[in-house]
């Protein structure tokens, strides 16, 4: 039986010679190595020899199995030493030129915002607080002057993780949060993070979107320093010479309310599709912050009063960038991402 051994190394490394694509290499592994190839089966067989002869059986198969095995990783080189060189022949392909850079990643255009906002409220004297995504109802409306069943709760469409635990609809909860953790005034904070609602996704609507919060409380604030610091944040946000204007509007949680729009970006305030023939675009929220809301936060209204405000980042970015569609940015659609690397 060594001889049948030393006779199937033969033929083996024959047909390994005669091997010349990889798919005809493929086969001679399975024909001679695999677990039914004829190398393995013969291995096998061993049992059937008297004991005494069993050891110099096993160490001949295992030196014909470790010279094919060799056989077919050079063999396997060799055909792909061979398939290059034709390839170079074919394509002129230049291996020692350097290799292409990998696609980098840039920051999406919500956090490219969001860092625009950062700076342009840092270098008014805002500093960023953090407040937690998922909220007690207790936090997200009642200390905001929307008590339960109160009609102001139509407002904006919940999910409720339980019946006293909710996704934020808005970062006003961070609010009370601010003025507890900052206790005793002045307070002059933004609160960014993302916010969920139940809405139908649209071209302006989207389940989960970024918000800004801000935040001012200290003695003798009064709604003008509510606009200047909105002028002052489209002027930095959108270039100077932008107009504004203040419309009276509802809040539960600001008392008087005001929704803050802009001069059309694109026409001018001429009017066109942005704004909707307006010549106006609405980039915030705002007003004085509503006596309830102060008292929840551990102030007297009779001593403090302040101002807070609120928008939607990817609103921000839609305006700046002429972006037609809220739903891209969550598309994750790179042809729309790389233009703002």
């Amino acid at each position: 039986m060594v001889a049948d051994l030393h006779e199937l190394e033969r033929r083996a490394l024959e047909a390994l010679r005669q091997a010349g694509s990889a798919d005809a290499l493929e086969e001679w592994r399975l024909a001679y190595l695999g677990k039914k190839g004829e190398l393995t089966l013969a291995v096998r067989s061993v049992g059937q020899l008297p004991a005494e002869e069993r050891p110099a059986f096993g160490k001949v198969a295992n030196q014909v199995k470790d010279r094919l095995e060799a056989g077919f990783a050079e063999r396997l080189e060799t055909l792909k030493q061979a398939e290059l060189e034709r390839a170079l022949r074919v394509s002129q392909l230049d291996v020692t030129l350097p290799g292409r850079r990998p696609a980098v990643g840039r920051l999406h255009p919500a956090t490219q915002t969001l860092r625009e906002i950062y700076r342009i409220f840092a270098r008014l004297g805002f500093q960023i607080y953090r407040s937690p995504e998922v909220e007690t109802d207790q936090y997200n409306f009642e200390l905001l002057n929307i008590p339960r069943h109160h009609p102001a709760r139509d407002m904006w469409d919940t999910f409720y993780v339980n019946e006293q635990v909710v996704l934020r609809t808005h970062t006003s909860p961070g609010q009370i949060h601010a003025m507890r953790a900052y206790h005793p005034a002045p307070i002059r904070v933004i609160l960014p993070g993302k916010c969920y609602r139940y809405e139908q996704v649209t071209m302006r609507h989207e389940m989960q979107f970024h918000q800004v919060e801000g935040l001012a409380v200290g003695h003798s604030i009064t709604m003008a320093d509510l606009k200047g610091t909105m002028v002052s944040f489209a002027q930095e946000m959108f270039g100077a010479g932008r107009k504004l204007r203040f419309r009276c509007s509802y809040f539960p949680f600001t008392e008087p309310s005001v929704e803050v729009d802009m001069d059309c970006i694109m026409c001018e305030g001429a009017g066109c599709r942005m704004c909707k023939g307006t010549g106006w675009l609405e980039i915030a929220g705002a007003g004085m912050v509503h006596p309830v809301v102060l008292t929840n936060g551990g102030y007297d209204p009779n001593t403090y009063a302040g101002f807070a405000f609120g928008m939607g980042v990817e609103r921000i970015a839609i305006l700046k960038h002429g972006i037609e569609d809220i739903r891209y940015f969550l598309a994750n659609d790179l042809r729309f991402l790389q233009q703002f690397a």
